[in-house]
């Protein structure tokens, strides 16, 4: 089984706007046009049996419609949508609990588009609420291509984060920081949050071939990412595509390719950790 665990779609209508906003702002190249077609027919292509998509409240004004969006969408074929939410989303209690009601099984979060810290109390408070509801949080950590230097959500923050919101379900994508995995496994190996593989592993496709130099395009090597996996034990990595921005097939061969890492690994990161967090029953 491979679920791709992070993923993120676009409606039809906006699609070609927003993704030339996203590679304007981040110089990187898209696999795909980003919408829900394209998604799926990937995943068949790939052999991906489920992919979960992650909305982002860029403002408060969003999250109940994209809620409503998603609750929509949800359980029509293999794409498993999670609810968003804002920090600063002032009916933030009530909306978890229909977001619950709705059936979605877990929020996104984006410390550096939502402006806030990830150990900020208005994020704590989401947490503890999520751990009551048994939510899944995906946050996003680390440096963000599009805003480079801005950190919302380094590995410190986020162990900050665990200790003051007990028992959430915590994921934090791009390896646990993205462009900060020197800090990761001190801080956050003995926690008992998760991570996505997402945009991790290889280099940045670059739009203009000029823009990053060789040290800027580079992401994590394979004993780098290896090392990572073994700090935390592979039960708790979750394979993630971050679709648009990286090409599954590409992504599940690297996985693959990760000598250091037995059968039982590769197949715990690429589907088998998913399908227990989601509950999915197979």
């Amino acid at each position: 089984m491979i679920i791709d665990f992070h993923t993120h779609t676009f409606p039809d209508a906006i699609a070609p706007k927003a993704l030339a906003k996203l590679q304007g702002a981040s110089h990187s190249r898209a696999f795909s046009d980003a919408t829900v077609a394209a998604l799926q027919a990937d995943m068949a292509e790939r052999g991906i049996d489920f992919s979960v998509v992650l909305p982002v409240a860029t403002n408060p004004l969003k999250v109940a419609h994209m809620n409503d969006s998603s609750a929509a969408m949800n359980g029509q074929g293999p794409l498993i949508h999670f609810g968003a939410m804002h920090p600063d989303f002032e009916g933030w209690y009530e909306e978890l609990g229909r977001i619950k009601d709705l059936g979605l099984k877990g929020i996104k979060i984006h410390p550096v588009y939502q402006g806030v810290d990830i150990d900020d109390e208005r994020y704590l408070r989401i947490f503890r609420r999520c751990a009551e509801l048994d939510l899944i949080v995906v946050a996003h950590s680390g440096d963000d291509i599009g805003f480079p230097g801005v950190v919302r959500c380094d590995p410190k923050r986020s162990r900050n984060a665990l200790q003051q919101a007990e028992g959430v379900k915590l994921v934090l994508a791009h390896m646990g920081g993205w462009k900060n995995w020197e800090e990761v496994a001190e801080n956050l190996a003995d926690t008992d949050c998760y991570l996505d593989t997402a945009f991790s592993l290889g280099e940045i496709d670059a739009l203009e071939t000029d823009y990053y130099t060789a040290q800027e395009r580079r992401l994590m090597g394979e004993a780098e990412f290896t090392a990572l996996v073994k700090a935390f034990g592979a039960e708790r990595v979750l394979f993630g595509t971050d679709s648009p921005w990286t090409h599954s097939q590409t992504e599940i061969q690297r996985i693959l390719r990760l000598r250091e890492l037995d059968e039982e690994e590769i197949m715990a990161i690429l589907g088998e950790n998913a399908c227990r967090l989601l509950n999915l029953g197979f």
